[in-house]
């Protein structure tokens, strides 16, 4: 039986605050070479590419000096691209998924549904304006661009903790792993969408 092609996307976004480059290999192996300009950023989404075995490479060059808004919603917009383009016509896959980590004292839960309708719940409890050099504030503001440009309805929960690491590694790492099994495939739903509307 010959093996699937492996789905893959390459983007290229530039505007006046940022340029940012991607590629995704969803059926990848957890590897990665990222750099944002934030290196706590980058962080979490190393852990996010090796804990949904995905292949990430992606360079963002944004206006720093202005501020890391830019750069945070716009890599969550390229994010957000890449997998929607990867996945095509999402034919076949599990299409929902969630997953409930515990990151030592931390506890998180992410559930995501790639069926087409953008949403976002976000609450990850953090307390501080920083976590190393990234502004907690637009994890929101990255997650959001992601839901809008992937069509992916997301909700991310910190339910207790007390290190404020800890919360934001927990969303990225359960996000990674809901993810990972929502973009699987089901070979018995190969030739079907995951919908009984037939649309996604």
């Amino acid at each position: 039986m010959p093996k699937a092609p492996a789905r893959s996307a390459k983007i290229e976004r530039n505007t006046k605050e940022t340029r940012i480059s991607g590629e995704l290999r969803i059926e990848g192996r957890g590897r990665y070479e990222i750099s944002t300009g934030i290196r706590f950023f980058d962080h979490m989404l190393e852990l996010f590419t090796k804990h949904g075995a995905f292949d990430l490479t992606l360079k963002a060059d944004g206006d720093l000096d202005v501020d890391q808004h830019h750069t945070v919603e716009d890599v969550g917009i390229v994010m957000g691209q890449l997998f929607s383009k990867a996945l095509g016509d999402r034919k076949g896959i599990n299409r929902a998924g969630y997953f409930v980590l515990p990151m030592d004292e931390t506890l998180a839960v992410v559930a995501v549904d790639l069926g087409g309708r953008p949403a976002l719940v976000y609450k990850d409890l953090v307390k501080v304006r920083l976590v190393g050099d990234l502004q907690t504030e637009l994890l929101t503001d990255f997650f959001d661009g992601f839901v809008h440009h992937a069509g992916a309805n997301l909700h991310a929960k910190v339910l207790y903790g007390r290190s404020n690491h800890h919360k934001a590694e927990a969303i990225f790492k359960c996000w990674a792993r809901a993810m990972r099994y929502a973009a699987s495939t089901d070979a018995r739903l190969k030739d079907q969408l995951p919908s009984t509307k037939g649309l996604l």
